[in-house]
Protein backbone atom coordinates (compact mmCIF):
# COMPACT_ATOMS: atom_id res chain seq x y z
CA UNK A 1 0.00 0.00 0.00
CA UNK A 2 1.28 3.34 -0.83
CA UNK A 3 0.16 6.82 0.36
CA UNK A 4 1.09 9.83 -1.75
CA UNK A 5 0.87 13.03 0.14
CA UNK A 6 0.37 16.29 -2.46
CA UNK A 7 3.51 17.18 -4.27
CA UNK A 8 5.20 19.67 -3.15
CA UNK A 9 6.85 22.32 -5.44
CA UNK A 10 9.87 21.13 -7.00
CA UNK A 11 12.39 24.57 -6.83
CA UNK A 12 13.36 24.96 -10.92
CA UNK A 13 17.05 25.11 -11.45
CA UNK A 14 18.28 28.14 -13.05
CA UNK A 15 21.12 27.48 -15.38
CA UNK A 16 21.43 31.56 -16.01
CA UNK A 17 22.67 32.00 -12.17
CA UNK A 18 24.55 29.09 -12.52
CA UNK A 19 26.30 30.23 -15.59
CA UNK A 20 25.09 28.17 -18.08
CA UNK A 21 28.45 25.97 -18.96
CA UNK A 22 31.68 27.06 -20.80
CA UNK A 23 33.18 30.20 -21.07
CA UNK A 24 32.64 34.27 -20.82
CA UNK A 25 33.14 34.13 -24.50
CA UNK A 26 30.76 31.66 -25.44
CA UNK A 27 27.82 32.84 -22.56
CA UNK A 28 27.91 36.31 -24.30
CA UNK A 29 28.04 35.18 -27.93
CA UNK A 30 24.68 32.67 -26.93
CA UNK A 31 23.25 36.01 -25.78
CA UNK A 32 23.41 37.98 -28.60
CA UNK A 33 22.27 34.82 -30.61
CA UNK A 34 19.16 34.86 -28.74
CA UNK A 35 18.91 38.46 -29.24
CA UNK A 36 19.26 38.33 -32.98
CA UNK A 37 16.68 35.26 -32.68
CA UNK A 38 14.07 38.14 -32.43
CA UNK A 39 13.93 38.76 -36.23
CA UNK A 40 12.36 35.79 -37.07
CA UNK A 41 10.55 34.68 -33.76
CA UNK A 42 8.97 38.04 -33.03
CA UNK A 43 7.83 38.31 -37.01
CA UNK A 44 5.93 35.08 -36.32
CA UNK A 45 4.58 36.17 -32.76
CA UNK A 46 3.61 39.30 -34.45
CA UNK A 47 1.65 37.39 -37.18
CA UNK A 48 0.25 34.97 -34.54
CA UNK A 49 -1.32 37.63 -32.36
CA UNK A 50 -2.55 39.81 -34.96
CA UNK A 51 -3.85 36.60 -37.42
CA UNK A 52 -5.28 35.13 -34.16
CA UNK A 53 -6.96 38.17 -32.52
CA UNK A 54 -8.39 39.42 -36.05
CA UNK A 55 -9.76 35.52 -36.55
CA UNK A 56 -11.44 35.73 -32.96
CA UNK A 57 -12.75 39.14 -32.86
CA UNK A 58 -14.36 38.42 -36.71
CA UNK A 59 -16.10 35.10 -35.43
CA UNK A 60 -16.98 35.97 -31.83
CA UNK A 61 -20.39 35.90 -32.28
CA UNK A 62 -20.83 32.41 -34.10
CA UNK A 63 -19.58 28.90 -32.73
CA UNK A 64 -16.93 28.74 -34.77
CA UNK A 65 -15.25 31.35 -32.13
CA UNK A 66 -14.96 27.79 -30.51
CA UNK A 67 -11.71 26.31 -32.73
CA UNK A 68 -10.24 29.42 -33.85
CA UNK A 69 -9.38 29.89 -29.64
CA UNK A 70 -8.11 26.55 -29.91
CA UNK A 71 -5.78 27.43 -33.31
CA UNK A 72 -4.70 30.92 -31.79
CA UNK A 73 -4.11 28.75 -28.55
CA UNK A 74 -2.00 26.42 -30.55
CA UNK A 75 0.01 29.00 -32.82
CA UNK A 76 0.96 30.90 -29.71
CA UNK A 77 2.01 28.27 -28.09
CA UNK A 78 4.39 26.71 -30.49
CA UNK A 79 5.86 30.33 -30.90
CA UNK A 80 6.56 30.74 -27.53
CA UNK A 81 8.12 27.11 -27.04
CA UNK A 82 10.56 27.64 -30.36
CA UNK A 83 11.06 30.69 -28.28
CA UNK A 84 11.62 28.94 -25.12
CA UNK A 85 14.04 25.97 -26.68
CA UNK A 86 16.62 29.01 -27.74
CA UNK A 87 16.43 30.46 -24.02
CA UNK A 88 17.11 26.79 -22.65
CA UNK A 89 19.65 26.09 -25.15
CA UNK A 90 21.44 29.63 -25.42
CA UNK A 91 20.66 31.59 -21.99
CA UNK A 92 20.42 28.41 -19.57
CA UNK A 93 16.94 28.71 -18.31
CA UNK A 94 14.73 25.99 -18.00
CA UNK A 95 11.18 26.20 -19.72
CA UNK A 96 8.61 24.35 -21.48
CA UNK A 97 6.02 26.55 -22.46
CA UNK A 98 2.49 24.92 -22.89
CA UNK A 99 1.00 24.44 -26.55
CA UNK A 100 -2.52 23.80 -24.97
CA UNK A 101 -5.11 24.64 -22.07
CA UNK A 102 -6.00 22.10 -19.94
CA UNK A 103 -9.65 21.62 -18.65
CA UNK A 104 -13.03 19.72 -18.94
CA UNK A 105 -13.51 18.29 -22.08
CA UNK A 106 -16.21 19.46 -24.54
CA UNK A 107 -16.94 21.79 -27.69
CA UNK A 108 -18.01 24.66 -25.82
CA UNK A 109 -15.17 23.60 -22.87
CA UNK A 110 -12.19 23.67 -24.68
CA UNK A 111 -12.81 27.00 -25.48
CA UNK A 112 -13.13 28.61 -22.33
CA UNK A 113 -10.08 26.54 -21.74
CA UNK A 114 -8.44 28.86 -23.59
CA UNK A 115 -9.79 31.79 -22.14
CA UNK A 116 -9.16 30.87 -18.34
CA UNK A 117 -5.12 29.69 -19.06
CA UNK A 118 -3.59 32.02 -17.21
CA UNK A 119 -0.30 30.45 -19.52
CA UNK A 120 -2.22 31.76 -22.70
CA UNK A 121 -2.10 34.99 -21.53
CA UNK A 122 1.45 35.40 -20.47
CA UNK A 123 2.56 33.80 -23.40
CA UNK A 124 1.11 36.62 -25.12
CA UNK A 125 2.61 39.10 -22.98
CA UNK A 126 5.71 37.75 -23.58
CA UNK A 127 5.41 37.60 -27.37
CA UNK A 128 4.59 41.10 -27.36
CA UNK A 129 7.32 42.11 -25.08
CA UNK A 130 9.79 40.49 -26.75
CA UNK A 131 8.74 41.82 -30.03
CA UNK A 132 8.52 45.64 -28.71
CA UNK A 133 11.12 45.71 -26.00
CA UNK A 134 13.49 43.35 -27.28
CA UNK A 135 13.60 43.81 -31.01
CA UNK A 136 14.64 47.57 -29.87
CA UNK A 137 16.73 46.17 -27.91
CA UNK A 138 18.08 43.82 -29.95
CA UNK A 139 18.85 46.46 -32.67
CA UNK A 140 20.46 48.71 -30.10
CA UNK A 141 22.83 45.98 -29.14
CA UNK A 142 23.80 44.56 -33.06
CA UNK A 143 23.86 48.57 -33.93
CA UNK A 144 26.40 49.82 -31.66
CA UNK A 145 28.71 46.26 -32.15
CA UNK A 146 28.48 47.16 -35.94
CA UNK A 147 29.49 50.59 -35.42
CA UNK A 148 32.07 50.24 -32.87
CA UNK A 149 33.70 47.27 -35.60
CA UNK A 150 33.15 49.82 -38.03
CA UNK A 151 35.12 52.54 -36.04
CA UNK A 152 37.93 50.39 -34.97
CA UNK A 153 38.56 48.97 -38.37
CA UNK A 154 37.96 52.64 -40.44
CA UNK A 155 42.32 52.38 -40.95
CA UNK A 156 42.06 49.57 -42.88
CA UNK A 157 39.42 50.86 -45.73
CA UNK A 158 40.40 54.53 -45.02
CA UNK A 159 44.20 55.53 -45.95
CA UNK A 160 43.97 58.90 -44.15
CA UNK A 161 45.53 59.55 -41.56
CA UNK A 162 43.19 61.13 -39.45
CA UNK A 163 40.88 57.60 -39.27
CA UNK A 164 43.14 56.80 -37.02
CA UNK A 165 41.60 58.73 -34.26
CA UNK A 166 38.17 56.94 -34.79
CA UNK A 167 39.66 53.32 -33.29
CA UNK A 168 39.99 54.53 -29.62
CA UNK A 169 36.36 55.30 -30.56
CA UNK A 170 35.00 52.12 -31.92
CA UNK A 171 37.07 50.01 -29.03
CA UNK A 172 35.28 52.48 -26.12
CA UNK A 173 32.00 51.47 -28.16
CA UNK A 174 33.06 47.77 -28.62
CA UNK A 175 33.99 47.49 -24.80
CA UNK A 176 30.45 49.00 -24.05
CA UNK A 177 28.03 46.65 -26.13
CA UNK A 178 30.23 43.56 -24.35
CA UNK A 179 29.63 44.96 -21.15
CA UNK A 180 25.93 45.59 -21.74
CA UNK A 181 25.43 41.72 -23.06
CA UNK A 182 25.47 40.68 -19.35
CA UNK A 183 22.61 42.68 -17.84
CA UNK A 184 20.39 42.25 -21.40
CA UNK A 185 20.64 37.74 -20.84
CA UNK A 186 20.07 38.34 -17.70
CA UNK A 187 17.31 40.09 -17.92
CA UNK A 188 16.14 37.80 -20.85
CA UNK A 189 16.66 34.86 -18.55
CA UNK A 190 13.74 37.18 -16.09
CA UNK A 191 11.48 37.25 -18.75
CA UNK A 192 11.95 33.86 -19.84
CA UNK A 193 11.74 32.76 -16.35
CA UNK A 194 8.85 35.01 -15.63
CA UNK A 195 6.19 34.33 -18.00
CA UNK A 196 7.10 30.94 -19.85
CA UNK A 197 8.42 29.21 -16.41
CA UNK A 198 6.66 27.85 -13.57
CA UNK A 199 3.71 29.89 -12.10
CA UNK A 200 5.43 29.98 -8.64
CA UNK A 201 8.74 31.68 -9.86
CA UNK A 202 10.12 33.57 -7.16
CA UNK A 203 11.42 36.43 -9.80
CA UNK A 204 8.07 37.08 -10.71
CA UNK A 205 7.27 40.47 -8.54
CA UNK A 206 10.76 41.69 -9.43
CA UNK A 207 10.41 41.10 -12.87
CA UNK A 208 6.81 43.04 -13.01
CA UNK A 209 9.10 46.05 -11.09
CA UNK A 210 11.10 45.99 -13.54
CA UNK A 211 8.61 46.03 -16.53
CA UNK A 212 7.53 48.78 -15.16
CA UNK A 213 10.21 51.14 -14.78
CA UNK A 214 10.68 50.40 -18.10
CA UNK A 215 7.32 51.05 -19.31
CA UNK A 216 7.59 54.30 -17.22
CA UNK A 217 11.18 55.22 -18.51
CA UNK A 218 10.47 54.63 -22.17
CA UNK A 219 6.99 56.58 -22.11
CA UNK A 220 8.90 59.52 -20.14
CA UNK A 221 11.56 59.52 -22.40
CA UNK A 222 9.21 59.73 -25.61
CA UNK A 223 6.98 62.63 -24.20
CA UNK A 224 10.13 64.57 -23.74
CA UNK A 225 11.22 64.42 -27.45
CA UNK A 226 7.63 65.14 -28.15
CA UNK A 227 7.69 67.97 -26.25
CA UNK A 228 10.68 69.65 -27.24
CA UNK A 229 10.21 68.94 -30.88
CA UNK A 230 6.99 70.38 -32.97
CA UNK A 231 4.41 69.86 -29.86
CA UNK A 232 1.75 68.82 -32.04
CA UNK A 233 -0.20 65.97 -32.32
CA UNK A 234 0.33 63.69 -29.22
CA UNK A 235 1.79 60.79 -31.22
CA UNK A 236 3.28 58.68 -27.80
CA UNK A 237 -0.32 57.95 -26.74
CA UNK A 238 0.41 54.99 -29.36
CA UNK A 239 3.49 53.40 -27.12
CA UNK A 240 1.34 54.35 -23.46
CA UNK A 241 -1.44 52.39 -25.27
CA UNK A 242 0.79 49.33 -27.05
CA UNK A 243 3.44 49.37 -24.24
CA UNK A 244 0.37 49.62 -21.73
CA UNK A 245 -1.41 46.28 -22.61
CA UNK A 246 1.71 43.72 -21.88
CA UNK A 247 2.22 45.82 -18.72
CA UNK A 248 -1.57 45.20 -17.92
CA UNK A 249 -1.54 41.48 -18.67
CA UNK A 250 1.98 40.92 -16.68
CA UNK A 251 0.12 42.75 -13.80
CA UNK A 252 -3.14 40.34 -14.04
CA UNK A 253 -0.67 37.22 -13.90
CA UNK A 254 1.72 38.14 -11.12
CA UNK A 255 -1.48 38.95 -9.06
CA UNK A 256 -3.06 35.78 -10.07
CA UNK A 257 -6.87 37.76 -10.13
CA UNK A 258 -8.46 40.60 -10.88
CA UNK A 259 -11.73 42.24 -9.77
CA UNK A 260 -14.18 42.37 -12.42
CA UNK A 261 -14.98 46.13 -10.84
CA UNK A 262 -11.36 47.39 -11.92
CA UNK A 263 -11.53 45.35 -14.91
CA UNK A 264 -14.97 47.55 -15.79
CA UNK A 265 -13.65 50.69 -14.87
CA UNK A 266 -10.14 50.05 -17.09
CA UNK A 267 -12.57 49.40 -20.27
CA UNK A 268 -14.39 52.47 -19.70
CA UNK A 269 -11.07 54.31 -18.94
CA UNK A 270 -9.85 53.34 -22.29
CA UNK A 271 -12.73 53.52 -24.05
CA UNK A 272 -13.60 57.67 -23.01
CA UNK A 273 -9.61 57.82 -23.45
CA UNK A 274 -10.25 56.67 -27.50
CA UNK A 275 -13.35 58.82 -27.80
CA UNK A 276 -10.60 61.93 -26.99
CA UNK A 277 -8.31 61.22 -29.35
CA UNK A 278 -10.87 60.78 -32.17
CA UNK A 279 -12.43 64.51 -31.04
CA UNK A 280 -9.07 65.85 -30.77
CA UNK A 281 -8.13 64.26 -34.22
CA UNK A 282 -10.47 64.43 -37.43
CA UNK A 283 -13.62 63.56 -35.80
CA UNK A 284 -14.58 61.59 -39.20
CA UNK A 285 -15.28 57.72 -38.93
CA UNK A 286 -15.72 56.63 -35.71
CA UNK A 287 -13.25 54.03 -35.35
CA UNK A 288 -13.00 54.17 -31.06
CA UNK A 289 -16.56 52.09 -31.70
CA UNK A 290 -14.18 48.50 -32.82
CA UNK A 291 -11.75 48.88 -29.85
CA UNK A 292 -14.78 49.66 -27.12
CA UNK A 293 -16.42 46.03 -28.60
CA UNK A 294 -13.24 44.86 -27.92
CA UNK A 295 -13.23 45.87 -24.43
CA UNK A 296 -16.99 44.93 -24.22
CA UNK A 297 -15.78 41.80 -25.39
CA UNK A 298 -13.48 41.31 -22.70
CA UNK A 299 -15.52 42.01 -20.12
CA UNK A 300 -18.11 39.95 -21.23
CA UNK A 301 -15.68 37.02 -20.84
CA UNK A 302 -14.62 38.05 -17.64
CA UNK A 303 -17.99 38.38 -16.23
CA UNK A 304 -18.96 35.00 -17.39
CA UNK A 305 -15.91 33.55 -15.91
CA UNK A 306 -16.12 35.20 -12.71
CA UNK A 307 -19.86 33.63 -12.23
CA UNK A 308 -18.64 30.90 -13.01
CA UNK A 309 -15.80 30.71 -10.36
CA UNK A 310 -18.26 31.66 -7.94
CA UNK A 311 -20.35 29.00 -9.04
CA UNK A 312 -17.65 26.95 -8.29
CA UNK A 313 -16.55 27.85 -5.10
CA UNK A 314 -19.79 27.81 -3.76
CA UNK A 315 -20.21 24.32 -4.58
CA UNK A 316 -16.96 23.23 -3.49
CA UNK A 317 -17.74 25.50 -0.24
CA UNK A 318 -20.95 23.46 -0.12
CA UNK A 319 -19.73 19.80 -0.97
CA UNK A 320 -16.53 20.24 2.32
CA UNK A 321 -19.16 21.78 4.50
CA UNK A 322 -21.50 18.78 4.15
CA UNK A 323 -18.91 16.04 4.15
CA UNK A 324 -17.40 17.70 7.38
CA UNK A 325 -20.76 17.75 8.89
CA UNK A 326 -21.41 14.72 7.90
CA UNK A 327 -17.53 13.09 9.14
CA UNK A 328 -18.37 14.74 12.46
CA UNK A 329 -21.67 13.32 13.00
CA UNK A 330 -20.39 9.93 12.33
CA UNK A 331 -17.58 10.09 14.70
CA UNK A 332 -19.53 11.40 17.45
CA UNK A 333 -22.29 8.27 16.84
CA UNK A 334 -18.76 5.80 16.61
CA UNK A 335 -17.67 7.50 19.89
CA UNK A 336 -21.36 7.56 21.63
CA UNK A 337 -21.54 3.58 20.38
CA UNK A 338 -18.39 2.46 21.91
CA UNK A 339 -19.01 4.06 25.29
CA UNK A 340 -22.05 2.33 25.92
CA UNK A 341 -20.97 -1.24 24.33
CA UNK A 342 -17.42 -1.01 25.62
CA UNK A 343 -16.44 1.03 28.84
CA UNK A 344 -19.83 2.13 29.92
CA UNK A 345 -21.40 -1.74 29.67
CA UNK A 346 -17.61 -2.59 32.04
CA UNK A 347 -18.08 0.04 34.39
CA UNK A 348 -21.61 -1.51 35.17
CA UNK A 349 -20.74 -4.68 35.51
CA UNK A 350 -17.63 -3.41 37.84
CA UNK A 351 -20.19 -2.01 40.38
CA UNK A 352 -22.09 -5.14 40.43
CA UNK A 353 -18.99 -7.14 41.14
CA UNK A 354 -18.21 -4.67 43.83
CA UNK A 355 -21.88 -4.74 44.96
CA UNK A 356 -21.93 -8.47 45.71
CA UNK A 357 -18.45 -8.74 47.20
CA UNK A 358 -19.89 -5.85 49.89
CA UNK A 359 -22.34 -8.35 50.51
CA UNK A 360 -20.14 -11.67 50.91
CA UNK A 361 -17.64 -9.61 52.41
CA UNK A 362 -18.35 -11.43 56.35
CA UNK A 363 -20.09 -14.42 55.43
CA UNK A 364 -18.12 -15.71 52.50
CA UNK A 365 -14.37 -13.55 52.00
CA UNK A 366 -12.96 -16.56 49.80
CA UNK A 367 -16.06 -15.37 46.92
CA UNK A 368 -15.43 -11.65 48.05
CA UNK A 369 -11.90 -12.15 46.81
CA UNK A 370 -12.93 -13.58 43.43
CA UNK A 371 -15.52 -10.92 42.83
CA UNK A 372 -12.78 -8.11 43.62
CA UNK A 373 -10.41 -9.74 41.54
CA UNK A 374 -12.94 -10.05 38.45
CA UNK A 375 -13.52 -5.89 39.46
CA UNK A 376 -9.93 -5.71 39.02
CA UNK A 377 -9.53 -7.03 35.93
CA UNK A 378 -12.75 -5.78 34.47
CA UNK A 379 -11.32 -1.70 35.77
CA UNK A 380 -7.93 -2.95 33.96
CA UNK A 381 -10.41 -3.76 30.36
CA UNK A 382 -12.60 -0.65 30.94
CA UNK A 383 -9.31 1.36 31.09
CA UNK A 384 -8.00 -0.18 27.87
CA UNK A 385 -11.03 0.15 26.06
CA UNK A 386 -11.10 4.36 26.93
CA UNK A 387 -7.56 4.55 25.78
CA UNK A 388 -8.11 2.98 22.58
CA UNK A 389 -11.09 5.61 21.65
CA UNK A 390 -8.68 8.10 22.75
CA UNK A 391 -6.72 6.85 20.55
CA UNK A 392 -9.51 6.53 17.73
CA UNK A 393 -9.69 10.40 18.10
CA UNK A 394 -6.37 11.50 17.92
CA UNK A 395 -3.56 8.99 18.93
CA UNK A 396 -1.32 10.87 21.42
CA UNK A 397 2.05 8.85 19.94
CA UNK A 398 1.18 10.62 16.99
CA UNK A 399 1.27 14.07 18.24
CA UNK A 400 4.56 13.32 20.49
CA UNK A 401 6.55 11.10 17.85
CA UNK A 402 5.03 11.51 14.80
CA UNK A 403 3.31 9.37 11.40
CA UNK A 404 6.88 6.59 11.67
CA UNK A 405 6.43 5.96 15.28
CA UNK A 406 2.24 6.29 14.96
CA UNK A 407 2.31 3.46 12.22
CA UNK A 408 4.77 1.38 14.07
CA UNK A 409 2.76 0.89 17.11
CA UNK A 410 -0.33 0.07 14.40
CA UNK A 411 1.77 -2.82 13.27
CA UNK A 412 2.62 -3.95 16.50
CA UNK A 413 -1.04 -4.38 17.86
CA UNK A 414 -2.03 -6.25 14.52
CA UNK A 415 -1.93 -9.93 14.60
CA UNK A 416 -0.64 -10.14 10.70
CA UNK A 417 2.84 -9.80 9.90
CA UNK A 418 3.56 -6.27 8.71
CA UNK A 419 6.70 -4.82 6.70
CA UNK A 420 6.86 -1.43 7.29
CA UNK A 421 8.55 1.19 5.05
CA UNK A 422 8.10 4.85 5.90
CA UNK A 423 10.17 7.84 3.77
CA UNK A 424 9.21 11.13 4.70
CA UNK A 425 11.95 13.21 5.27
CA UNK A 426 9.75 16.02 6.53
CA UNK A 427 7.12 16.32 9.47
CA UNK A 428 3.91 16.76 7.39
CA UNK A 429 0.61 19.19 8.44
CA UNK A 430 -1.59 18.05 11.28
CA UNK A 431 -3.78 17.56 8.92
CA UNK A 432 -2.34 15.39 6.50
CA UNK A 433 -0.19 12.85 9.30
CA UNK A 434 -3.95 12.04 10.81
CA UNK A 435 -5.61 11.49 7.60
CA UNK A 436 -2.48 9.33 6.91
CA UNK A 437 -2.26 7.27 10.28
CA UNK A 438 -5.94 6.65 9.98
CA UNK A 439 -5.98 5.24 6.48
CA UNK A 440 -3.33 2.88 7.30
CA UNK A 441 -4.99 2.36 10.48
CA UNK A 442 -8.39 1.21 8.68
CA UNK A 443 -6.57 -0.78 5.68
CA UNK A 444 -4.77 -2.73 8.77
CA UNK A 445 -7.86 -3.45 9.94
CA UNK A 446 -9.55 -4.29 6.88
CA UNK A 447 -6.81 -6.83 5.62
CA UNK A 448 -6.98 -8.33 8.57
CA UNK A 449 -10.99 -8.88 8.94
CA UNK A 450 -11.96 -9.32 4.83
CA UNK A 451 -8.82 -10.17 3.26
CA UNK A 452 -7.79 -13.15 5.87
CA UNK A 453 -4.10 -11.83 4.98
CA UNK A 454 -1.38 -13.14 6.83
CA UNK A 455 1.07 -10.51 5.78
CA UNK A 456 0.59 -7.26 4.91
CA UNK A 457 3.15 -4.21 3.30
CA UNK A 458 3.27 -1.00 4.17
CA UNK A 459 5.22 1.70 2.44
CA UNK A 460 4.58 5.17 3.06
CA UNK A 461 6.63 8.04 1.46
CA UNK A 462 6.51 11.33 0.22
CA UNK A 463 6.61 12.27 -3.55
CA UNK A 464 6.95 15.17 -5.46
Amino acid sequence: MELVPAAQPALAASGARAGGGGCVVTRRLKALLFLLAVIPLGGAGLAALIAGWVLVATLAITPLVVPALVAFRVAVGGVTRLDGVLANSLLGTDVDPQLTSPGPGGFWNSGLNVVRDPAFWRQQAYLMLRLSVGFAVAVGEWALIAASLGLASIPIWYRWTDALLCVPVGLAGLAVAVALVRPVAAGSCLLVRTLLGDVGSPDRTRALTAHALAYGVVNVLLIVVWAVTSRGYFWPEWTLIGLGLPLAIHAWVVRRHRSLTTHAGISVGLAVFFTLIWAVTSRGYFWPLWPMLGLALGLGVHAVADAARRGRRISVLETTRAGAVDQQETELERIERDLHDGAQARLVALGMSLGMAEQKLASDPAAAQELLAEARQGTREALEELRNLARGIHPPVLTDRGLEAAIAAIADRTPLRVDLAVDVPRRPPRVVETAAYFVVAEALANAGKHAQAQHVAVDVREEG
